[in-house]
């Protein structure tokens, strides 16, 4: 068995498209209305249709998970961050830990967690 996809909510998926795209280059790769697959296996989700999948309402910043992107250009993807999407919520501006990785956290238009970090290698 092996992890396919992961999937977020999204209030409007064509907005959801773009910031990926914007951001990460992630592509369209399959379409169906609602649900989009794109590059690297992100899916999303209108919000409708997932609730009515669960019946449940969606909690915007549940902050009980996270996409994680790696980028050696960290200070270059930040300043993109902050020319393209202004008004991004940040979680913490761009910070180093105590081991050297170099990371940002902010949520996307819909409250999903993202953090960006620098590669982190393993000793």
């Amino acid at each position: 068995m092996r992890l396919k996809n992961i999937l977020i909510v999204v209030k409007n998926i064509e907005k959801s498209r773009q910031f990926y795209q914007d951001l990460f280059g992630l592509s369209p790769v399959v379409d169906h209305g609602g649900n989009m697959i794109l590059t690297e296996g992100l899916v999303l989700q209108e919000e409708g249709i997932w609730k009515s999948f669960i019946g449940k309402e969606i909690i915007p910043q549940g902050n009980s998970c996270e996409l994680y992107f790696e980028e050696r250009d960290i200070e270059g993807f930040v300043k993109k961050l902050e020319e393209m999407y202004p008004t991004v919520t940040y979680v913490n501006k761009l910070m180093e830990h105590s081991w050297g990785q170099k990371v940002v956290r902010f949520y996307d238009p819909d409250g999903n967690l993202i953090e960006v970090g620098t590669p982190f290698i393993i000793s």
